[in-house]
């Protein structure tokens, strides 16, 4: 059984393929500072995404979605500001969007990406 470290570690790069699949150009991982971190910074076209990254090993403790509170939508706001200052980033629109994954180590992960969350 993985670390809870590794699981997220390697849900984050779950997530980050999947983003650049999906289209969008993920140019940031773990991105921290004093006011906390960012799992994955990316861009779709010009408008800067922040992503939360949520990964469990079952639904025993429901949805990993359900992890993203209200206050954590509010910090990273905070975040994806504090992120486009430091990078000099001038952003189109910013959008926060969080991606779910279940990792059971037998089947399949299973990713819910959630756009505009916040």
């Amino acid at each position: 059984m993985r670390s809870k470290d590794e699981l997220g570690r390697a849900g984050e790069q779950l997530a980050a393929d999947f983003l650049e699949d999906a289209g969008l150009r993920v140019v940031d991982v773990n991105w921290r500072c004093t006011a906390g971190e960012i799992d994955l910074v990316a861009l779709d076209g010009a408008d800067l995404v922040v992503v939360e990254v949520k990964t469990r090993r079952s639904l025993r403790y429901g949805d990993p979605l359900e992890a993203v509170t209200d206050a954590k939508l509010r910090r990273l706001r905070t975040l994806a500001v504090l992120w486009a200052r430091e990078h000099r980033h001038v952003m189109g629109a910013l959008r926060i969007d969080a991606v779910g994954i279940v990792m059971d180590g037998r089947s399949t992960p299973r990713i819910d990406h959630l756009r505009g969350v916040a």
